[in-house]
Parts: structure tokens; sequence; C-alpha cells
């Protein structure tokens, strides 16, 4: 089975031609629990979420704030394996039928092997990887097994990448551009502020891929900001966050469905 990157363009490619940004979802696997994880993503993608990113938990998670630390701990904690996060991939997207990446630091993949961890993806039905601690400089092996396997290779782009560097980036990459919208760690955020709207029209300038905001996007009226300027929206502290708060993984879900339909209505609010 081939990869799902034609799947991940032609979801990008629909939510422009109804003159709407897509809604992206984040949510790390094997939390709550590997079968929690999965429903979790089943749910976002059935309520109104185009494309869902699994996040593979890392015991060093630099980039990521508070709560998904506190969630990558408790899937950690609870035993996930790369088999796992896998198998999480070929059920959300079995069950929907929607575009599935995995959202990953380089050091479990290179530990892996890139081309195992390629190839099973892809035969999971995957559309790709989401990496942001790896350079384009290094990236190389990596963008060899996933173009051999009709992967997309989603490189992060942040306010203080200069133009030059932003061209170099973005030159490699394929499926779209995940632009950071502040220098900093995942996390919601009171605004999402104007450097997100530079850097957007910036990466803009060097590349036709689409390019989608994440960092700091929680509820309707941050995603209709959003949604104004760049092509994709993408939200995950605050889907962990439900989980985490609530008294058991159903009301959570339940939670989890309603912040994403007012999301998906919020990116479909372009003014």
């Amino acid at each position: 089975m081939s990869g799902r990157i034609e799947l991940l363009n032609a979801t990008l490619a629909k939510a422009k031609a109804e003159n709407r940004a897509a809604l992206v979802s984040y949510l790390p696997a094997g939390f709550p629990t590997v079968d929690g994880g999965i429903a979790a993503a089943v749910a976002v993608l059935e309520s109104g979420a185009d494309i869902v990113e699994i996040g593979l938990p890392h015991s060093d998670p630099v980039l990521d704030g508070p709560v998904i630390q506190t969630a990558d701990d408790i899937a950690l904690r609870g035993g996930v394996r790369i088999k796992d996060v896998i198998r999480t991939v070929r059920e959300t997207h079995a069950a929907t039928g929607a575009p599935v990446l995995v959202m990953t630091y380089w050091n479990p993949v290179d530990r892996y092997g890139a081309e195992r961890f390629a190839a099973e993806l892809a035969e999971a039905g995957g559309a790709g990887c989401i990496l942001p601690d790896l350079p384009v400089e290094e990236s190389e092996l990596w963008r060899k097994a996933a173009d051999q396997h009709g992967l997309a290779t989603v490189f992060v782009v942040a306010p203080s990448s200069r133009d030059e560097r932003l061209a170099t980036i973005t030159a490699v990459g394929s499926g779209f551009v995940y632009a950071a919208s502040l220098m900093g760690v995942t996390g919601t955020r009171v605004s999402v502020g104007e450097q997100a709207a530079d850097l957007v029209r910036r990466t803009r300038a060097t590349t036709d891929l689409p390019v989608c905001v994440g960092l700091g996007v929680s509820n309707a009226e941050q995603a209709a900001e959003v949604a104004r300027f760049a092509d994709g929206v993408i939200v995950g502290s605050a889907f962990v966050k439900l989980l985490l708060d609530a008294p058991d993984l159903e009301t959570g879900l339940a939670r989890v469905r309603t912040l994403t339909a007012g999301l998906a209505e919020g990116v479909r609010s372009r003014a």
C-alpha cells in the first residue's frame, strides 16, 4: 500500500476550493491510553477536523509545552511504543478515510530506522511526517525514504526564520509548511499575534505549498483569525488539555467533539 500524500494534497486543495482554511488537529498516541488516543483522533475527524497529526511521545519533548509534556509522560508510563503509534495511524485512517500524519522528533525515527519507519507508516495509510527538529541539511536520508513510500515531509518554520532560510526549507518540503505562530513551545495563547500573518506572507513568497499555522490556537475566534491568512489552522494543546482535565474518557471525548465543531465553524468563517 502506498502512502497518502495524494490524499493530504487533495484535502488541502478541497479546503482552498471551499474558500476556507483546513482544520488540522494534533493528539499524542497512547494518551490517555492507546485505545483512548485512537478514539480521540477519530472523534476530532468525525466532528469537523480535516487532518490529524498523531504525536510520537518522546522523553525529552523540548518544543512542547507543559500540557503535551504531561500527556507524553502519561503515554510513556503506559508503555507506548512505535508500533502503537503505527496502529493509531492505521485505525484512525481506516475509520475515517482522512489524512493522518505523524509528528515526531527525529531521534526515535533515526533509532528505529528511517526506511523501516517510512515503510510501516505508508503501509498503515499514513500521509507523512512532521519533523520539527530535523535540519533540512540533515534530512536527505528521511526524504529519500519518504519519497519512495509516497509520504509527505513537513518542515517547521518560525518567525525568526530569515527569508533565505525559508526558501531553503520550503524547497525540499512537501504536503504543507508548518508555520509556528510565535517563538516558544506549544500551548494555548491569549492572542496568536501578527507575527504569524507576517510569517505566512514571507513563506508564501518562497513556495506554492499550503502554509498551516500552529502553536497557540485554542478557540473558534482564534481559528477564524488565523483562517483569514493561513491555508490551515493547527490545534493541539487545547484538545489535550480537555482530555487531561476530564474525569473520564467519555466526558473528554464529548468535550473534544464540541471544541472541534466550534473550531471547524471558525475556519469556515473566513471574512
